[in-house]
C-alpha cells in the first residue's frame, strides 16, 4: 500500500487542444482534477509537466488552477519521458520519495515512457487508469497493459485515495467524501 509520506504525484501534459482530443475527455478531466485536489488533501507533493507549452498550449484550467493555488508551476519539457528532463529529475530527487503516482496524457507516449524510465530507476509507480488517457481507447488499453507488465501498479482515483486514507473517520475522511462526490 502507498504511504503518503513517500509519494509524489506527477501530472503529465494535460494541455491545450490536445487534451480536448482525449478519449472520454470529460471523465478523464474529472478524475485528473480529483487526483490533483486529492494530493493536496493528503499533503502529497506534485510535479507538473507540460510538453512544448509554446506549441501545445497551457495546461487546461481544471488542472492548472488548483495546481497554481497550491503554489506549483509547470516544468516545460521537449522529451517524451519526463525522466529525461533535467529539471524534472532534479525536482524529483529533492523530494526524496520513491512512490510515484502518475496521471496525464498521452498514455501510450509520454505517460508510458515516463513510467518505464521510473521503473528502470527503481521507483514504485502507480498509474491511475481513469486519470490517464490517449486519443484512442485502444492506445490507452495497450499502454496500461504494457506498463503493468513492466511492473507498474494500476489503480483508479477512488481506489488510490481510499488506500491513502485507510480509515473511515476524521476531518480528512469527510473532505475526501466531498471531493469524490
Amino acid at each position: 500500500m502507498l504511504d503518503i509520506h513517500n509519494s509524489v504525484l506527477v501530472v503529465i501534459d494535460v494541455q491545450g487542444n490536445l487534451a480536448h482530443l482525449m478519449h472520454k475527455k470529460d471523465d478523464f478531466f474529472h478524475h485528473a482534477e480529483i487526483m490533483v485536489k486529492g494530493a493536496e488533501l493528503f499533503d502529497i507533493p506534485t510535479l507538473w509537466l507540460e510538453q512544448l507549452p509554446d506549441k501545445l498550449g497551457a495546461t487546461i484550467p481544471q488542472i492548472a488552477t488548483p495546481l497554481q493555488q497550491q503554489g506549483y508551476s509547470p516544468i516545460a519539457k521537449d522529451t517524451f519521458s519526463a525522466f529525461q528532463n533535467i529539471s524534472f529529475l532534479e525536482q524529483l530527487q529533492l523530494k526524496q520519495r520513491k512512490s510515484i503516482i502518475i496521471i496525464g496524457i498521452e498514455a501510450h507516449i509520454c505517460v508510458y515512457q515516463t513510467v518505464i524510465d521510473l521503473i528502470a530507476e527503481g521507483y514504485q509507480v502507480t498509474v491511475i487508469s481513469d486519470a490517464v488517457s490517449s486519443r484512442t481507447e485502444e492506445n490507452k488499453i495497450v499502454a496500461i497493459n504494457k506498463m503493468q507488465r513492466a511492473g507498474a501498479q494500476i489503480s483508479s482515483t477512488e481506489m488510490l485515495l481510499f488506500e491513502l486514507q485507510r480509515v473511515a473517520s476524521g476531518a480528512r475522511f469527510k473532505a475526501l467524501l466531498n471531493l469524490i462526490k
